[in-house]
C-alpha cells in the first residue's frame, strides 16, 4: 500500500495523536542491535557511539537506567510515503514557530514526533493547526 506524497493532502490530513505513556531516550556503549529486548523499546537506532532507545519511561525507571528529559510521542496518522517531499519541513516548522523541539522518527506508514511532556498539548494543537491551514 502505497503512501501519500501530495503534501497538500498530507498536511490536510495529518491527524496527529498523542501516544499513551512518556517516553525517554536512552543509550548503551556497548550493545547493539537486538541486545536489551527487555525494555521493549519503540524505536532502537544503533549509532558509532552506541545503541539508542525509545523506552516508556516506567521501562526505565524500573531497570534503574538514566535518561535526561522525558517525552510524549504523537503520532500523525497520515500514511505518508518514505518519498514524500516536504512533511517533516512543513510540521517542523510549525512546531519552531511555537518554540517547541521535537524528535521525528519515520515507520514505514508514518512519522512519530517526540516532544517535551510539557510541551505536548501545545504541540498537537500547533499540528492542529497546520492541518487546519490547508
Amino acid at each position: 500500500m502505497a503512501g501519500e506524497t501530495d503534501l497538500n493532502k498530507m498536511l490536510a490530513t495529518l491527524s496527529p495523536e498523542l501516544m499513551e505513556g512518556e517516553f525517554v531516550f536512552v543509550t548503551f556503549e556497548s550493545a547493539g542491535y537486538g541486545d536489551k529486548p527487555e525494555l521493549a523499546p519503540l524505536v532502537t537506532v544503533v549509532e558509532p557511539e552506541g545503541l539508542t532507545m525509545v523506552v516508556l519511561k516506567q521501562t526505565a525507571d524500573s531497570h534503574g537506567i538514566a535518561y535526561e528529559s522525558v517525552f510524549k510521542g504523537i503520532t500523525l496518522k497520515v500514511h505518508s510515503s518514505l518519498e514524500a517531499v516536504g512533511l517533516t519541513a512543513a510540521f517542523a516548522t510549525r512546531l519552531t514557530q511555537h518554540g517547541i523541539s521535537a524528535n521525528v522518527v519515520a515507520g514505514f506508514y508514518h512519522d512519530h514526533l517526540f516532544v517535551q511532556t510539557n510541551d505536548a498539548e501545545r504541540a498537537v494543537a500547533a499540528l492542529k493547526e497546520l492541518s487546519a491551514g490547508q
